[in-house]
């Protein structure tokens, strides 16, 4: 699979998100949590991403399960922290940081976390000097080797990439939410940060796998938090209200070529655009994992194929998601 830079690194032009192996969607099995790992690396994926709020840190654990059993394998690990308190910046103190910096080691069993990432910190967290100040010290004292930040809205994702030692940021992006394109993509190029793509398949509304009778379980976000009771809603179906989304992922079928799925053709779509590293969708067992991994196997987008996305997204869902994130 194609590599990009990150951090030093090279990474697979398409990760694996670990959120859903928390069961934070529903149950999912330890053993095939392994599996699908398995099967994703054996796919050529070298990037995967998690939490420490994932389950608790269960995803930590499973994703650290894996790696003690695959001494060598050249996956990065990215994870995050910061969501397990109130978000305020005064939470976001050295010895808070360290002591979650401290507990994502012994999840993933590891002495130097490869990645670490803000975990969507509130907006006036970016102008604070000392918790960057204390992020490179962090790094200087051996706890990770970079540090990025995952953000909700384009203005955050600017204000990230202007500190100087930000490596990565994480952003929405996908068929259903454009905006990233304009100037936050233009601008992490420019500064050499990557970018890591996530909701890459508006939590499966891009799958083309939905209808308007589909039900999701009560513990699924997709239930939930669709308007924003749990956290911001933009996380949930990428903000896209349900039926808006449904109709233009219907008229995104007209795009799609013959013998190429919704969703591995939306994932090709993320690949292609400048400035993206490596988006991140996540998978429940082993076919998923290699059926995300196939869509680096498919031809680059025609301009007629782009050009067909963005007058989907102009016509069904710029009016609701594009002026809030």
């Amino acid at each position: 699979m194609q590599q990009r830079p990150l951090a030093d690194r090279s990474v697979s032009v398409i990760g694996l998100g670990a959120w859903q192996l928390g069961s934070d969607w529903g149950a999912v099995d330890e053993a095939e949590s392994l599996a699908l790992i398995d099967a994703a690396v054996e796919a050529g994926v070298t990037f995967v991403d998690t939490a420490d709020v994932y389950g608790d840190g269960r995803s930590e654990r499973i994703i650290g399960t894996w790696l003690r059993t695959h001494p060598g394998s050249g996956v990065m690990v990215a994870t995050k922290m910061g969501r397990r308190v109130e978000q305020k910046v005064a939470n976001y103190s050295p010895d808070a940081m360290r002591a979650w910096n401290d507990r994502s080691r012994t999840n993933l069993g590891v002495d130097t976390l490869d990645l670490v990432q803000l975990h969507c910190p509130p907006t006036e967290l970016y102008s604070t000097d000392a918790v960057f100040d204390d992020l490179d010290v962090m790094v200087a004292e051996g706890r990770m080797t970079a540090y990025g930040v995952s953000v909700e809205t384009c203005d955050e994702a600017l204000a990230a990439i202007a500190r100087p030692h930000v490596r990565s940021v994480q952003i929405i992006l996908n068929a259903l939410r454009l905006k990233p394109l304009e100037r936050v993509l233009p601008a992490a190029a420019a500064a050499g940060v990557g970018i890591i793509a996530r909701v890459p398949l508006a939590s499966g509304l891009l799958s083309g796998r939905y209808d308007e009778s589909t039900a999701f379980a009560p513990d699924d976000h997709r239930t939930y938090n669709r308007h924003g009771e749990a956290f911001d809603v933009g996380e949930t179906f990428s903000g896209v209200p349900y039926d808006l989304g449904l109709a233009a992922v219907r008229a995104l079928g007209e795009v799609v070529p013959e013998g190429v799925t919704t969703a591995q053709f939306a994932l090709r779509w993320i690949i292609d655009q400048p400035g993206v590293t490596t988006v991140i969708p996540g998978a429940r067992n082993r076919e998923q994992a290699r059926a995300n991994a196939s869509a680096a196997d498919l031809a680059p987008l025609t301009a007629a194929q782009l050009d067909g996305v963005r007058t989907i997204y102009d016509e069904h869902v710029r009016a609701a998601v594009h002026s809030r994130w």
